[in-house]
């Protein structure tokens, strides 16, 4: 349960700091020191809504890091690629399968309805 709480303090601080840092232009809906004052007060929700509705990010939002990426492979390689690639034979679409599967289920309820009249004729089994 300390956890939880220093975890509480820890978002308390930072916010509190980030709050503190940010320019009032970067500012939204109250002025910095009411922010302050929800932040201090209501330790959770406050911190929760200064990061949810009071700060303003920049254009692109909230930035993750990005990782590095691999280098392109020349463009011939990369038209063959595109040229060569075809999906896959076995690939249905939607429709198709729901057909299939409504096929399957036609032939299940006639093989019920063989089985049903082989027994009312006291016929034996054959599967």
């Amino acid at each position: 349960m300390p956890f939880v709480s220093l975890l509480i303090i820890a978002l308390m601080i930072i916010a509190l700091i980030d709050i503190i840092k940010r320019d009032d232009s970067q500012v939204k809906y109250l002025p910095k020191m009411v922010w302050i004052i929800i932040v201090i007060l209501l330790p959770l929700i406050g911190s929760a809504l200064w990061f949810a509705l009071g700060r303003e990010y920049g254009e692109g939002g909230i930035s993750m890091p990005r990782m590095p990426r691999r280098a392109a492979p020349p463009r011939s390689q990369a038209a063959s690629a595109a040229q060569t690639w075809s999906p896959p034979a076995e690939a249905r679409t939607t429709e198709q399968q729901i057909a299939d599967l409504d096929r399957e289920i036609e032939e299940w309820e006639l093989r019920q309805q063989i089985e049903a009249r082989k027994r009312e004729r006291g016929e034996p089994d054959t599967a």
